[in-house]
């Protein structure tokens, strides 16, 4: 794999902003790119840029501590090809990488080929004691984590878990336009306080809304919702409409499901399987 500095040579000016976990970092990691003209962020696997998230995963939802800390690292090879491929795309002139030591953001910034690091900012250097203090204490008791996007822009890649908006606004001096930012708040997978659940009568209203707007089908006939940590999986049994392309029809009313439960809901659907139990022939009124 050829370096991203032997691509763009040391054009790449990389920052890091180091904290301990639960300081406070990802809240306060857009107002530090702010005041270096920075628009692009690494933190916990995803890269981010103004606001949106243009590759990566969040390590939150990995299963285990552990396996969060490789995903954030980016060890496996899909995952740093992911970003590197952004990279080569947009072509960043700066990057902050977040992390939780000068190991940490060293580690990634070599794992995804970058220069070295040109300047590290560290959470002490923009928050009190205080504030680092009630923010680990928010982290310990609530298992909340911050992420430097607006909720509506991880909302997908989150559904399931416990999402809060959160909005920052930050005098900057008088005659200056104050900062004012939007953030997202999850509970990482591994520290889950409870769940979050939407009844399957939900997923049958909306299902058999849309079914009453298709040609193709005539009646739902079964709908079974299996909801897994990443999100939800549905299992229906159709009466389909005879005379009309059954595979078009139901490929086309799927795309349209998951589309509109996805909004409607904020559950991700995994996986969606119509099967056609029976035929209903319209002249003649009879099931067959």
């Amino acid at each position: 794999m050829a370096l991203l500095k032997e691509i763009f040579g040391n054009k790449i000016e990389v920052y890091a902003f180091v904290g301990p976990s639960g300081t406070g970092k990802s809240y306060r990691a857009q107002m530090v790119a702010g005041e270096k003209n920075i628009d692009y962020i690494i933190d916990d696997g995803l890269l981010i840029k103004d606001n949106e998230v243009i590759a990566g995963e969040s390590a939150k939802k990995a299963p285990t501590k552990i396996e969060t800390v490789k995903h954030a690292l980016f060890y496996k090879e899909e995952e740093k090809q992911e970003i590197i491929k952004a990279f080569k795309k947009y072509k960043p002139d700066k990057i902050l990488i977040l992390g939780t030591s000068d190991g940490m953001v060293q580690k990634i910034a070599s794992n995804l080929g970058l220069p070295q690091i040109k300047e590290t900012i560290y959470i002490q250097d923009v928050a009190t004691k205080q504030e680092m203090e009630t923010a680990r204490r928010i982290r310990v008791t609530e298992g909340k984590h911050v992420i430097p996007v607006p909720t509506f822009e991880i909302k997908k890649d989150f559904s399931g878990y416990l999402l809060d908006p959160l909005q920052i606004f930050k005098s900057k001096g008088k005659g200056q336009k104050p900062y004012i930012s939007e953030k997202s708040i999850i509970r990482p997978t591994f520290s889950y306080l409870g769940n979050f659940t939407i009844s399957d009568t939900v997923f049958r209203q909306i299902l058999e809304y849309l079914a009453s707007k298709t040609n193709g089908i005539h009646k739902i006939q079964k709908v079974r919702v299996s909801n897994y940590g990443d999100g939800a999986s549905i299992y229906m049994e159709i009466t389909a409409t005879y005379g009309v392309n059954v595979m078009q029809e139901t490929k086309e009313f799927k795309e349209k499901a998951i589309k509109e439960i996805e909004q409607l809901t904020s559950m991700n659907i995994v996986d969606m399987e119509i099967i056609v139990k029976n035929i209903y022939v319209p002249q003649s009124k009879e099931n067959i």
